[in-house]
């Protein structure tokens, strides 16, 4: 859905998706498990990139580690063979380990090959950490929590304090989920980008919206803001990019650190404790995972038509940030902490 219109904030210029979000680019599909039960504030947020085998049909894909603050599982093999071969997965600090035994269950019941016939799997997981407002340290992510988030997987989802987002914080208010889409023409065809962001990172006074230092106009507004404020930023940022068009992964990395672009528009400065980590991928180029015997054949974008998919990705990931914080709700969690939304102080 992107940033509501009744907020009044216009960002970016480039023709939005039909829902603007991830799910855009054909294929593509969400799901959460959301766990709000007292003092825990948590969840799992799963993306299939396609909606066939990624194992045996993988997607050409890369990353970029903006500030290297994280645990993130999967990455060393990306950027060394270019495509990711299992959904994503999102969760909290202490689940990786979790979230990541699940995934690879759920490979090996549609796989009977992988660790028998062929070589194991590479599962992708990516974490922030959520212990102010939840109990990070009980451990609450189950298996069964990251298989239901694949099974709920689908076109439509929902933004905010949901799912991995449930108990984030962004710009020292309420994180969680966001993200937006857009749409750009090359070669006579209609192509999309879509981004979805788990934010948990800045400081309220460093908050931009379209250019506007919205941030220091709530620190000056409420003496309550100003402690939390000054605290560092020391959250983390999980950005998730998909495309439609023809790229490769040199070029999807090349998008990705243009992931950075897109959160500094808001106001990030990328602090010392901030994990920020971006992966893109396409659905175009499949990879087999078996070979055919014969070489494959490999769409890309001429390097100097690039610019527009780099439009598309910064204007998406900043989006994909403000939407997260208009989505989200006021939460009470662990010990007491709360983080307002932004909506109640506009």
């Amino acid at each position: 859905m992107g940033v509501q219109s009744s907020f009044g904030f216009t960002l970016g210029r480039m023709e939005k998706g039909k829902l603007n979000k991830i799910t855009d680019v054909p294929g593509v599909r969400v799901g959460h498990v959301t766990r709000h039960e007292g003092g825990i504030n948590t969840g799992v947020t799963a993306i299939l990139p396609h909606t066939g085998d990624t194992f045996r049909d993988k997607c050409p894909a890369a990353s970029h580690v903006i500030n290297g603050f994280g645990k993130s599982i999967g990455l060393v093999q990306v950027n060394e063979l270019g495509t990711i071969e299992t959904p994503l997965l999102l969760t909290n600090t202490l689940s990786v380990g979790t979230a990541a035994t699940a995934l690879v269950k759920y490979m090996l019941e549609r796989n009977a090959d992988i660790g028998c016939d062929t070589g194991t799997v590479n599962p992708m997981v990516f974490e922030c950490n959520d212990g102010h407002l939840n109990d990070i340290r009980g451990l609450h992510v189950t298996e069964q929590n990251a298989l239901d988030a694949l099974a709920n997987a689908a076109d439509d989802f929902e933004e905010g304090a949901v799912g991995a987002g449930s108990g984030m914080s962004c710009y020292s208010l309420k994180g969680g989920i966001g993200s937006a889409s857009r749409v750009f023409e090359l070669y006579g065809n209609k192509y999309t980008v879509g981004a979805l962001l788990l934010t948990n990172f800045g400081t309220l006074r460093d908050l931009t919206i379209g250019g506007e230092r919205v941030g220091e106009r709530l620190y000056q507004k409420k003496e309550a803001e100003k402690a939390a404020a000054e605290q560092q930023d020391k959250g983390s940022v999980i950005i998730i990019i998909a495309t439609d068009a023809p790229v490769s992964a040199r070029q999807l990395q090349r998008v990705a650190r243009r992931a950075q672009s897109g959160i500094a528009r808001t106001g990030s400065i990328s602090g010392n404790g901030s994990g920020e980590i971006a992966l893109a991928f396409t659905t175009a180029n499949r990879i087999p995972h078996y070979s055919p015997k014969k070489p494959i054949a490999v769409d890309v974008l001429f390097e100097d038509d690039m610019d527009l998919m780099f439009r598309a990705a910064i204007e998406c990931v900043e989006e994909s940030v403000i939407s997260s914080l208009t989505h989200a709700e006021h939460t009470k969690g662990f010990r007491g902490h709360e983080k307002e939304c932004l909506a109640e102080l506009l």
